[in-house]
């Protein structure tokens, strides 16, 4: 192929992948180190109380903003680390594990979101996988008129937004939903989901599992329709039985498909974000992404914390790189082992 139609292909994927991610990353790994703040002032303010001719006046220093042409003036002064010692907060991280004391770790906003991001990761993980492979499987052996049905009530949950299935699932437990009726009716005592954590955790799993699936599933059914046939009927000449094709045969042919689903549903789960807003679990339950989100909204004065959200971004880029190392190094040796 030559260079300028490989360019004309490459050039605009290229030019879009600078503009929306490298220049953005960038830009948040430099706000990391910088601290944008206004620059303050100190006038001297005289204060009259009304009447003539005893009035009285007053002079005070108030520190005030700095204004240049009606717009607040800033400086942005380079502080190295400390956004991201702010976020961490490695004395008090210290102290807790010292003490052996996991509720004040806990306390600290950036490892209680790491506690449930990585849960909430490494939970989902297997089960979505598990529950896609098996509904693929029981899709690949039903009768042929049934797999069109049975294929898109499987997806419903896929196309579902995001927030609107979380908020869907939290109605049907919060207060007198459907759910916690049946579950108050049948245990005979009230239920309150949302009045602790650990609930709350597990309806978040639940849904992400449910959410998740069915992307699983469309991969793996799409993979089983290439298994080789002969190496199937083999295997069931030599005895081998129905858990035995799966382990041995089937699953080794899924594998590259297993690693692509496990690369993008833990870039998108360490990511989670619309679960904490859907059930509004941020009393209990927060994550990485939603930290980076409350960091970034703006107080009662207006002001925000650019800087640490920028640190907890990075963070949360940081860990996503390290959970995909070990898939990106066995993609590498597979690869590898192909071509040579």
């Amino acid at each position: 192929m030559k260079f300028r139609t490989f360019a004309a292909f490459v050039g605009p994927s290229l030019l879009l992948m600078f503009l929306f991610i490298a220049a953005p990353l960038a830009s948040v790994l430099w706000q990391s180190f910088h601290i944008t703040k206004p620059v303050f002032e100190t006038v001297s303010v005289e204060t009259c109380t009304p009447g003539f001719p005893s009035q009285i006046c007053t002079t005070e220093e108030r520190t005030i903003p700095q204004l240049e042409d009606g717009k607040v003036v800033t400086r942005t002064d380079y502080v190295g680390w400390q956004s991201y010692r702010n976020v961490l907060e490695p004395d008090r991280a210290a102290a807790a594990i010292e003490r052996g004391s996991w509720s004040d770790l806990m306390t600290i906003d950036f490892w209680k979101a790491l506690r449930f991001t990585l849960t909430f990761t490494l939970i989902t993980l297997p089960l979505a996988i598990g529950l896609g492979l098996l509904i693929a499987l029981a899709v690949n052996n039903a009768l042929k008129q049934v797999r069109g049905p049975v294929i898109f009530v499987s997806l419903l949950p896929f196309i579902i937004t995001p927030v609107i299935g979380a908020l869907s699932i939290k109605w049907l437990f919060i207060g007198d939903g459907i759910m916690t009726a049946m579950l108050e009716r049948w245990l005979q005592q009230d239920i309150a989901m949302f009045a602790q954590g650990w609930t709350i955790e597990i309806l978040m799993l639940f849904y992400r599992v449910w959410h998740v699936a069915p992307f699983a599933f469309v991969i793996f059914y799409a993979g089983l329709q290439s298994v080789n046939q002969d190496t199937l009927e083999s295997a069931i000449i030599d005895g081998a039985s129905r858990f035995e094709r799966l382990r041995y045969v089937i699953v080794p042919h899924l594998m590259p498909l297993i690693v692509f689903v496990s690369m993008i549903h833990l870039m998108d789960a360490y990511r989670c974000f619309e679960e904490v807003i859907g059930f509004s679990s941020q009393a209990h339950r927060i994550s990485l992404q939603f930290l980076t989100f409350d960091l970034m909204t703006p107080d009662d004065s207006g002001n925000r914390s650019i800087s640490r959200a920028s640190a907890s971004a990075m963070l949360t880029m940081i860990g996503i790189a390290l959970l995909l190392i070990p898939l990106v190094r066995k993609t590498w040796r597979d690869h590898k082992g192909s071509s040579a």
